[in-house]
């Protein structure tokens, strides 16, 4: 299982606060900096955005997936919001971004950031996962559901 490792509970907030993209990126990177207690708001949040400059990360209906590489983290993590009212993103396809899967990556492990892009992207093109996650009410319902559709992509393969 690598997304369910990525995204523990204590790494999903399921009721943002956040109106737009900025404040987002912000709300999560909090999260993590809280819980993992490393001292990188400012190297994140410049990746982030610098990564964002080159194109939105909001990719699909409802879900953005920003996510940035960066020499000062040791492993693969991430931190998953969702917004009951949408975000105004400046997403591709326009529309208000629901879910928000924040990844960040060492910024020598290409293979482990491209691996963990394309399981995301595996799971969003199952039509009931993004349903799934937007109707659970706590960041352990969130865990599991990421957890049973990993394990039946796993299956699959």
């Amino acid at each position: 299982m690598i997304l369910g490792k990525i995204f523990s509970p204590a790494m999903i907030k399921v009721d943002l606060e956040s109106e737009d993209k900025e404040e987002v990126f912000e709300e999560l990177v909090d999260v993590f900096i809280s819980k993992t207690g490393l001292p990188l708001r400012r190297d994140i949040l410049e990746a982030i955005n610098e990564r964002e400059t080159k194109l939105s990360t909001g990719i699909k209906a409802g879900i953005a997936v920003p996510h940035a590489r960066l020499d000062s983290i040791r492993e693969m993590c991430g931190v998953i919001g969702i917004s009951r009212k949408g975000l105004d993103y400046d997403s591709l396809d326009g529309l208000p971004v629901h879910i928000v899967f924040l990844i960040l990556s060492p910024g020598g492990d290409c293979f482990s950031y491209l691996r963990v892009l394309r399981r995301l992207a595996l799971l969003l093109e199952n039509p009931e996962f993004y349903p799934s996650i937007i109707n659970e009410k706590t960041a352990e319902g969130v865990h599991s559901v990421i957890c049973r559709f990993e394990d039946e992509l796993t299956d699959s393969l």
